[in-house]
């Protein structure tokens, strides 16, 4: 079969090579307690990022009883969505970070994974999506905020609409039904910026409304730019809204790409792109729940106590504390997406959690690149990662798209950003609005439940995705504070368990 991924071959390329080892057999690595293999080390990682194809007449695969459509295209690189009271959907669209290339093998990457990006410069705003009749089209697609500065996170609380920004966490009023921001956004506080190795600045809501919850990637792979540089970053910061007062809720967290609160309790529940460069099989992306005042592990360990060689000075007693994900994700799958489902969904996939792969770019065999569903029992992950949506790699080895932030509304649609298509696809039962099951079985133009394929990290080196922001992009002048005190409506879950009036993404 004829293969389309670019990969090194120059000599030098091979002499860095030369020093790694090779590459181990596949092993997923799911849930609570992966099989961890000895760290393998060289000069420079396996590196492929599949070369991009068209999607023709084809669209993502979706299990029968489902069907996908393409609400949106011709988008500037979305990230994150939001689904809106009255059933609008917000795009966070846009491209960040700012890190300078350290080593030669920096550049070598840079060349490889630019052939997994879009050519489309990030919109440095918000689209606002709308189904005004209720038939499943989008026919209204509007810039709602522009002039942003790669906008990530979202979260609604009550009349308000907050933004994270790459610099800043923001926010506009808002009223149900709006299209369009009616001012300026007004600066909550800054966000740790320098830098930006890891630019995404996920997001989400508590469920009373009281706090926001920030996701602040770590400044390098593995601290390659001293510790000096890490300051403030691979943490989770909780925000009071009204003051933009914030302190560190969690740390060790290399990269939370994606947090949200688990339906009907106040669990905060993150989905993070670990460490590279130990071989193809570590470090094990995650699905965690998230401890107040909890340390994840990074730099010095990771999956609990299994130390990093390459960090000194070494720290037994962060080690010692280092708290264990609750399921792997397996090694290189760079989740950017996560959403809890709820009942409207259907079928097999109405307890559990959908996650947005990016895909990999460094391993030899590119994993990822597709929705997954993560069942759960008793409020906990139980059972190995299915398809939900598929596709994105062809059978011969190319991709046609790129899936990033996932949100499930209130009807059961699950909405995926694919930030290669520069599209947003939406999901629906086919039987929407029955009280029956949804069918499990596959037909021509749907898949059965299977093992996910496999995507990979993104996150090694600057986010995959990343570019400089628009000249454009500004940033508000200086806080100018007004208090919210009434509750939030869920998450981007939609579920109905949450109270109306919070939304967060």
């Amino acid at each position: 079969m004829n293969q389309f991924r670019l990969t090194l071959t120059t000599p030098l390329a091979i002499a860095l090579m030369a020093g790694s080892a090779g590459a181990l057999a596949d092993d997923p690595q799911y849930g609570a307690n992966p099989n961890l293999p000895d760290p393998q080390r060289g000069l420079l990682p396996n590196m492929t990022v599949p070369e991009q194809a068209p999607w023709n007449d084809e669209k993502p695969t979706v299990p029968e009883g489902y069907s996908i459509t393409e609400i949106a295209s011709d988008l500037k690189i979305p990230r994150q969505t939001l689904v809106l009271p009255n059933g609008d959907i917000l795009v966070a669209e846009g491209s960040g970070g700012h890190a300078p290339k350290l080593k030669p093998k920096d550049f070598i990457a840079g060349i490889i994974k630019a052939k997994g990006k879009t050519s489309v410069k990030g919109g440095n705003r918000l689209t606002l999506l709308r189904d005004a009749d209720g038939d499943g089209t989008y026919e209204q697609q509007n810039v709602f905020a522009d002039g942003l500065d790669a906008p990530y996170g979202l979260a609604l609380i009550d009349d308000q609409l907050y933004v994270a920004n790459q610099g800043s966490l923001v926010r506009f009023d808002y009223e149900d039904g709006q299209t369009q921001a009616s001012g300026s956004p007004e600066l909550v506080t800054l966000l740790p910026s320098e830098i930006n190795h890891h630019w995404t600045k996920a997001m989400t809501a508590s469920p009373d409304g009281q706090y926001l919850y920030v996701g602040i990637g770590s400044n390098s792979n593995i601290t390659e730019r001293g510790m000096e540089a890490e300051v403030d970053r691979a943490e989770i910061w909780q925000i009071d809204p009204e003051t933009g007062a914030h302190r560190a809720y969690a740390t060790g967290v290399r990269n939370p790409t994606a947090l949200t609160f688990q339906p009907g309790t106040d669990i905060l529940w993150a989905v993070a792109n670990e460490r590279d460069e130990l071989g193809p099989n570590l470090v094990p992306d995650y699905l965690t729940s998230i401890q107040d005042g909890g340390f994840y592990g990074w730099p010095y360990s990771y999956w609990g106590q299994h130390v990093d060689p390459r960090v000194k000075p070494e720290n037994p007693e962060k080690v010692e504390s280092a708290i264990a994900p609750d399921y792997s994700l397996a090694s290189h799958r760079a989740p950017l997406g996560l959403a809890f489902s709820n009942p409207q969904v259907g079928g097999e996939y109405s307890d559990g959690v959908f996650i947005g792969q990016h895909g990999s770019w460094n391993r030899a065999d590119p994993v990822g690149y597709n929705v997954v569903f993560v069942p759960f029992e008793n409020g906990r992950p139980a059972g190995d990662p299915v398809d939900f949506v598929s596709g994105f790699l062809t059978d011969d080895g190319r991709t046609r798209g790129r899936p990033v932030g996932v949100s499930v509304a209130p009807d059961g649609s699950v909405i995926v950003a694919d930030d290669l298509t520069n599209a947003v696809w939406r999901v629906t039962r086919d039987d929407a609005g029955s009280t029956a099951p949804a069918a499990t079985s596959g037909d021509s133009t749907t898949a059965p439940e299977v093992a996910p394929s496999t995507p990979d990290d993104n996150a090694a080196m600057p986010d995959d995705s990343a570019a400089m922001p628009d000249d454009s992009a500004t940033t508000p002048e200086a806080p100018s504070m007004s208090s919210d005190d009434g509750s939030m409506s869920g998450d981007q879950s939609g579920s109905s368990e949450n109270d109306p009036t919070t939304t967060a993404t």
